[in-house]
């Protein structure tokens, strides 16, 4: 008889690539594909060799974002017509690679147990060619969110001053910090008016973690609203290229030298 702690074993990854981050919002409309690309080429441009994987199959759009038009992607490998390594397309203005996803196509949830833990086994092995691998989860915290998740040896999470965007972030932690108790996760607050603004909008989550989670998921970083960020987006174009000593563009770099200097 399978009990049900036996097949969450069965389901749970084995391993965490001590080289991977994974990005998480809780919900969409943050800032979090966008921070992921970001963070990813000031990664590289401190001199590491990274991969950017999109995880969100239903609203994947870290192609999009940086106007490329990849020949393959992950609904590929998870058809089984390619490998993982063979979905790995290279962004050139970053000079870092990319796994795109494929927007529309349904969500990592709705992958058998067995083709999600053989995807995350791939997405492992192929990530030791590379000195960093972040992943950017899908919103929410479905089973293929939750696996990609596990993969990780730092988790980022990134907010607002939004009501709802925090309430989010919360549950986010709290269903991560439930299942895996020992997961080093990080906070970072997005468009914030100021630095004082930012540290009073993570001392309300922090708050809330402490009160109700008995943990106190430490700042990352605060990134400044910055107008210049909307433009690049328009333009597909990365920020650290088009206004690389603007607001936001210093403060990715500098949570990009924490997480490099540990």
């Amino acid at each position: 008889m399978t009990t049900k702690s036996d097949a969450a074993s069965k389901t749970a990854p084995r391993t965490r690539g001590r080289n991977v981050l994974a990005v998480a919002s809780g919900k969409g409309g943050v800032g979090k594909t966008w921070f992921s690309i970001t963070l990813t080429h000031a990664m590289v441009l401190e001199g590491h060799k990274a991969l950017l994987f999109d995880g969100d199959l239903g609203l994947a759009n870290i192609d999009i974002q940086l106007g490329l038009m990849p020949k393959h992607d992950l609904g590929g490998v998870i058809s089984g017509r390619i490998s993982l390594k063979d979905a790995i397309t290279h962004f050139p203005d970053g000079d870092f690679d990319i796994i795109a996803g494929r927007s529309g196509s349904g969500s990592l949830a709705n992958l058998p147990a067995s083709r999600l833990q053989a995807l995350s086994d791939e997405l492992l092995q192929t990530g030791k060619s590379y000195d960093k691998v972040l992943i950017d989860l899908g919103a929410g915290v479905d089973q293929g969110v939750r696996q990609m998740t596990g993969l990780a040896n730092t988790v980022i999470v990134i907010t607002n001053g939004d009501p709802t965007s925090l309430t989010d972030a919360y549950a986010f932690i709290k269903i991560t910090h439930m299942a895996r108790p020992k997961t080093d996760i990080r906070v970072v607050i997005n468009m914030a008016k100021d630095k004082k603004e930012g540290q009073a909008i993570y001392n309300k989550l922090l708050k809330a973690c402490e009160g109700f989670l008995k943990i106190s998921p430490p700042l990352l970083g605060v990134i400044r609203a910055d107008a210049r960020v909307s433009e690049c987006i328009r333009n597909q174009t990365p920020l650290l290229t088009r206004h690389p000593n603007c607001d936001a563009a210093q403060d990715i770099e500098a949570i990009a030298q924490i997480l490099l200097t540990e």
